[in-house]
């Protein structure tokens, strides 16, 4: 898979230049909130999630607010695939369940298109690794197994900041590479596992 794709879009030519989150945040990544990432570019963004900490596989368990970031020139694509394709409604939230040191599963939140309930579908397994954007582990999420076609080519990376406040960028999983990056935050403390619908 060519990295060098998904990084030229996020960093441009110079790639990574190893600030620290507190460098990026410009706050001390303990005190970190929601707003901090929100008013970082792209390129902010980028580098927040390279320094970034790979959390454990038993770290994200339970269910967890999530927000679309609206960095970058793609952030208007990312918008209209997330919000209009990939689920029944506008995306919330993520649910993940641990299954062993490395490996879990897990599915994502939409809110019910006309006031009905929320909606926990498009499974997805998750996976410590590697990651495709650059060469540190990342906390993986891959839809292939549990949805065919399109969404099926979708993969999530996450970093974590702080306790409450973790980094992902999504990106479609195609032969050139990974492409389109869609940066989202996971926040706040997590309500318990419920299960996919």
């Amino acid at each position: 898979m060519n990295k060098m794709i998904l990084e030229r879009v996020l960093m441009g030519p110079k790639g990574w230049n190893g600030f620290s989150m507190g460098d990026v945040l410009g706050i001390d990544p303990k005190k970190a909130t929601p707003d901090h990432i929100k008013s970082l570019d792209m390129k902010g963004v980028a580098q927040l999630f390279h320094a970034a900490i790979t959390p454990e596989m038993a770290v994200l368990k339970g269910e967890y607010t999530a927000e679309l970031l609206t960095a970058g020139k793609t952030a208007f694509l990312a918008e209209l695939i997330t919000h209009n394709f990939f689920g029944p409604g506008h995306w919330d939230g993520k649910g993940f369940m641990p299954l062993k040191d490395q490996r879990g599963w897990g599915y994502n939140i939409f809110s019910g298109k006309n006031g009905s309930g929320p909606a926990r579908v498009r499974k997805m397994n998750t996976r410590i690794g590697l990651s495709c954007i650059d060469n540190r582990d990342s906390f993986h999420l891959q839809y292939k197994v549990h949805n065919p076609g399109f969404i099926g080519l979708m993969r999530d990376e996450i970093r974590q900041v702080n306790p409450e406040l973790f980094i992902g960028i999504g990106y479609m999983d195609i032969l050139t590479g990974p492409l389109i990056p869609a940066p989202f935050i996971l926040h706040g403390k997590p309500s318990p596992w419920k299960g996919p619908d």
